[in-house]
């Protein structure tokens, strides 16, 4: 089955690594995968956008706009800069805490990331709202939003990946030292 992932967020967030678990697991499946990504300038704090493609007869990683089934949006704004590549019915899945853009900071402008959040209400027929912060808070590391992330968007049933394959996909990924803390940043982020 073709499918479209587009995760979208900044720097340092855990985004590429998410696209990369996400194909593994559709590469376990038996599925054909491409993916690439686009970085922005800084490499804390700019852009990040990585496209996941899986099925047959894809030629290109890129996703074309209105193509995304998914869209997981790690920070707010870029989901909504992000927003036209998802299809009609398609799903968002959204950090609601915001990160200060670059742009904003240098101007001492303000940016809450509430009206990006509104907005995506608005624009997607589908949307799953991950309280991302306090999720992290209670496994007690603000790096695993990632996969709190993951685990929502596994949960709301659009990836056409098992929770089990996404799992197997990820830990393979990482020390073991880290296991438990991603299995329960994973667990969470499906109960939400």
């Amino acid at each position: 089955m073709n499918m479209n992932y587009l995760l979208c967020g900044v720097g340092g967030q855990g985004t590429v690594l998410a696209a990369k678990v996400l194909a593994a697991a559709a590469i376990a499946k038996g599925e054909e995968v491409k993916t690439t990504e686009t970085i922005g300038m800084a490499q804390r704090g700019g852009p990040v956008t990585s496209y996941v493609r899986t099925g047959k007869d894809i030629h290109s990683p890129i996703i074309p706009l209105g193509k995304a089934d998914v869209i997981i949006g790690f920070e707010p704004g870029e989901a909504v800069r992000n927003i036209k590549y998802l299809k009609k019915g398609g799903t968002v899945v959204v950090s609601s805490k915001s990160v200060m853009p670059v742009t904003a900071a240098l101007t001492n402008s303000s940016y809450s990331g509430h009206e990006m959040v509104d907005y995506l209400k608005k624009a997607a027929e589908n949307i799953i709202i991950v309280d991302g912060e306090r999720i992290c808070a209670e496994c007690g590391s603000d790096k695993v939003l990632n996969v709190v992330l993951l685990g929502a968007a596994i949960k709301s049933g659009a990836l056409g990946i098992t929770p089990e394959e996404t799992l197997d996909a990820l830990l393979k990924r990482l020390p073991e030292k880290l296991h438990e803390l991603n299995k329960k940043a994973f667990e969470l982020g499906m109960r939400g």
